[in-house]
């Protein structure tokens, strides 16, 4: 720890979203903070699937989600985490197993890591609850981003199945919200194999959805 401020005061870590100072150990600088969009407690229904989100995807928290997916920085996922497990809704994370959304394999090894993955561990952790990534995509459902919401949603038909049981009460996990065709794909596959109750959890959702 004394290593940790040491090293802050020589070279104090950037906001991710602005790259002003920020605190240690936290991803954006206070104005960013203050520009999160908070969404509140109520879950909506995104593609016949119960979801919810703390945050919405635009500004900072976009930032956050780019930095995570796209610029490898894996440990942004443990702040995130934090975020949602004290806002979620009452009851939204109890009683069930977390199942981060696959990622398709080609994507993973460039990446280096499915982030969806690291946000559930996290969660998990945090809210003392199992976790098992008992999805994959079998097949190629070819990128999504640029698609029309239609398109989305039938690329993904059959793109994921069920690699292990699947838990009786799931809790999707995910970075962002935004059309929900892989969260109905994901909650597809895991009632097929006998899931009673899926919901999802998000870091960010797009406004409208």
């Amino acid at each position: 720890m004394i290593l940790d401020a040491f090293l802050s005061a020589l070279a104090p870590p950037l906001c991710w979203s602005c790259d002003a100072p920020a605190r240690l150990g936290e991803p954006l600088c206070a104005a960013c903070r203050s520009g999160l969009s908070w969404l509140g407690p109520s879950g909506v229904s995104v593609a016949g699937v119960c979801a919810w989100a703390p945050v919405a995807y635009e500004g900072p928290a976009r930032e956050l989600v780019k930095a995570l997916k796209f610029r490898g920085a894996a440990e942004l996922a443990d702040a995130m985490a934090a975020q949602m497990v004290a806002a979620a809704p009452r009851g939204f994370l109890e009683e069930a197993t977390l199942v981060p959304v696959p990622l398709q394999r080609g994507r993973r090894r460039r990446r280096g890591f499915n982030q969806a993955e690291r946000l559930a561990t996290a969660v998990a952790r945090r809210a003392d609850l199992g976790c098992s990534s008992c999805l994959a995509r079998p097949g190629r459902a070819g990128p999504q981003v640029g698609r029309p919401r239609a398109e989305r949603l039938s690329a993904l038909d059959g793109a994921i199945a069920l690699a292990k049981p699947a838990p009786g009460s799931a809790v999707l996990v995910d970075d962002v919200i935004t059309t929900g065709g892989t969260l109905a794909a994901c909650a597809a596959a895991l009632r097929s194999g006998g899931a009673a109750h899926v919901r999802a959890v998000a870091y960010a959702r797009t406004l409208g959805r």
